[in-house]
């Protein structure tokens, strides 16, 4: 079997109910290298918790990352929208990283006007670099950067190398991207991934395709995706944050979630047939 030469962290949205040093608890007794923390909701549904700025809630969640050590890689998420104004709208978020150790972000392109979301993404950049965290762009199909190929058109007008692009495997699945469009991705664009898996079968409603993509994944290997086809597409070392919300296990406790998430995902990855793309 092959071997993991891989740090795998887990992503928020797989323990969502969690508060952030909850989560850092469970990933580190769980036994993941890493954690990623959600510090902006991604939907109105979500709680609202005070994640921004050096709140209680910030400091026990540094706190507990200082008596695990475990590394918290990306924090999330950020939305490009016409009316973003990035320093205003985002600085705290990057301040609030910073104090927590994080080095990437997750980013989402939500505004129909190409050149002025570009624009914002560039300065999100340069305003994310002063605080020593990298953004990173996550195609999404029902976002206005719904692939690879639209990502990489944000990444041709940056004017400077802190930016990234983030695949996540739904996402991809369900995008109108190839392998060879993963292939063709500059590595230095690359900090991470999200992994895991879906039916095979893609949604054709937007609505199904917001429950899957949201709420109902399943783990690596346990649907399918050709899940060995895109890691081998991606680097060999790539980040892994495990992104599986799983609607069958939604009532077991988180910690129980979590170490299955991670066994599962460890047998997935050392099948001999994942090799990774070389450096």
């Amino acid at each position: 079997m092959a071997t993991l030469n891989r740090k795998i962290g887990i992503a928020p949205m797989t323990i969502l109910e969690l508060t952030p040093p909850e989560m850092v608890s469970v990933a580190a007794e769980a036994g993941y290298d890493f954690v990623g923390l959600r510090l902006v909701n991604a939907t109105p549904e979500e709680p609202v918790r005070p994640t921004i700025g050096q709140t209680d809630l910030i400091r026990e969640t540094k706190q507990r990352l200082d008596d695990t050590g475990l590394e918290v890689v990306d924090i999330e998420i950020l939305r490009l929208k016409p009316e973003t104004n990035v320093r205003a709208d985002f600085e705290a978020f990057f301040e609030t990283g910073a104090f927590l150790g994080a080095s990437q972000a997750l980013i989402a392109g939500n505004d129909p006007q190409f050149s002025r979301l570009a624009e914002n993404y560039n300065e999100l950049g340069l305003l994310a670099a002063e605080y020593g965290i990298t953004p990173n762009l996550e195609p999404m199909p029902w976002t206005d950067i719904r692939s690879v190929a639209e990502a990489m058109d944000v990444m041709a007008t940056v004017t400077h190398t802190n930016c990234g692009i983030l695949v996540d495997a739904i996402h991809f699945d369900r995008s109108d991207a190839t392998l060879d469009d993963l292939r063709a991705i500059p590595e230095n664009l690359l900090h991470y991934m999200q992994l895991n898996d879906a039916p095979a079968e893609k949604p054709t409603s937007l609505d199904e395709l917001l429950y899957q993509g949201r709420a109902h994944r399943f783990l690596p290997g346990l649907g399918g995706l050709d899940l060995i086809g895109l890691v081998n597409a991606l680097p060999a070392d790539l980040p892994i944050s495990l992104e599986a919300p799983v609607v069958a296990s939604s009532h077991l406790p988180a910690i129980d979630r979590a170490r299955e998430a991670l066994r599962v995902t460890k047998e997935f990855l050392t099948q001999p047939e994942i090799t990774g793309r070389q450096k």
